[in-house]
């Protein structure tokens, strides 16, 4: 199978493909030694086409693809699009639009949570996927036929898989369900990358406001070497010692040297003088701009039985609208229900809080109950009768 390497075959190629109704899009890449996914290679395929991009061929233009992924005429869909969607962000500053992601519709339709490329053309195809080439080196050329064959399949299945999943999403009149999704996968915040908030992913251990302004100005730093650089952050400073750094706020090279979280030499190092001089920032942030420290406390056992309430009836809303329960609502965000009506979560907007929000919030309210009706749990009225269940709408 042939390889596109020249931008007039690629510029040809996309041309026929804009005149379809919708394109099924894959891409290969590699990250393990970068901070930025190394796109490697594209697949796409449409009624009757079926296209392969070498996308590290020299002197090769991806606009022709650029410009196909942003023609609103021509419907994208992918399967857990988002790594795919962050690549044309970051190569390109646009991102794909309009898309159809099959894992989440999967989902929607009631296939489980985080369903798998696999099941679902077992399910829906009745094929079995070749994986073998999955965890190929794909930057390594030439591709072998056999990662090309592997390659190529991944695309003309999801380009099969749509018309099936499109229909089941039909048929249960959900497919405003989907937008909302698809609206969060295509809005250009999601692929923001900001240095300063760089410390939210990081799994809390800190205990003091102080130790926290430190991790925030390390976070960032590290961040933006990392982007700088285009290597994974733990290349910069793994985790560990941003906690320790954090936690014992050095202020001198010989203070950090005796950090044994960090190697010999490292604390005289330009990076040492860096990490020096973030500890410095972060001793002297102004304290308003410090958020609280989370103390990882146990909830309330009066606040944990809400939550254990929450589940059941999550479990049972899931259940009854074939929907995958974390679609729904995540164990984070029945915590913080749990907590307060108001909570910023989203089982409380959009089609969530039809579906299950407005009844979690009755629940906690006692203006529902749960009880147990011929072995399954079903939700009731104050006074005992079903309790009316919200309408899916298209």
């Amino acid at each position: 199978m042939d390889l596109i390497t020249r931008t007039e075959d690629l510029a040809a190629a996309c041309a026929k493909l804009s005149a379809a109704p919708f394109i099924a899009v894959d891409t290969e890449f590699m990250r393990e030694q970068t901070f930025w996914p190394r796109l490697c290679l594209i697949q796409i395929a449409a009624d009757g086409e079926e296209v392969l991009i070498d996308s590290q061929a020299p002197d090769l233009d991806l606009a022709p693809f650029f410009d196909l992924m942003v023609d609103e005429k021509v419907l994208k869909v992918f399967h857990s699009a988002r790594q795919d969607i962050e690549i044309v962000h970051h190569l390109a500053g646009v991102i794909p639009h309009p898309i159809f992601d099959t894992q989440v519709a999967a989902m929607v339709c009631g296939f489980g949570e985080a369903v798998s490329y696999s099941m679902l053309v077992k399910r829906l195809l009745g094929r079995n996927l070749d994986k073998t080439s999955r965890f190929t080196d794909w930057s390594r050329r030439p591709l072998s036929d056999r990662q090309l064959t592997y390659a190529i399949g991944d695309v003309t299945y999801l380009r099969d898989l749509y018309p099936k999943l499109r229909a089941q999403l039909d048929a249960s009149e959900r497919a405003t369900w989907l937008n909302e999704e698809m609206g969060v996968l295509t809005d250009p915040a999601t692929y923001e990358l900001h240095p300063e908030q760089a410390w939210r992913r990081l799994k809390m251990r800190i205990k003091t406001p102080k130790a926290l302004a430190v991790l925030m100005e390390l976070a960032a730093w590290r961040e933006r070497e990392a982007q700088a650089q285009d290597v994974p952050r733990a290349r910069i400073l793994k985790d560990e010692a941003l906690y320790d750094i954090a936690g014992q706020a050095p202020r001198t090279v010989e203070d950090l040297g005796s950090l044994r979280s960090l190697h010999n030499g490292f604390a005289r190092s330009m990076r040492g003088r860096a990490v020096l001089e973030a500890v410095a920032r972060g001793l002297e942030r102004d304290p308003k701009t410090i958020p609280p420290v989370e103390r990882g406390e146990p909830m309330p056992p009066e606040a944990q039985a809400v939550v254990d309430l929450l589940r059941v009836l999550l479990k049972a809303t899931a259940g009854k609208h074939g929907v995958a329960p974390k679609l729904i609502a995540t164990s984070d965000e029945l915590e913080e229900i749990a907590r307060s009506d108001d909570a910023d979560a989203a089982p409380l907007r959009g089609w969530r809080k039809k579906l299950f929000g407005d009844d979690a919030l009755a629940l906690k309210r006692g203006e529902l109950a749960l009880a147990i009706r011929e072995g399954e749990v079903t939700v009731l009225a104050p006074d005992g009768s079903p309790a009316q269940e919200p309408k899916d709408e298209a």
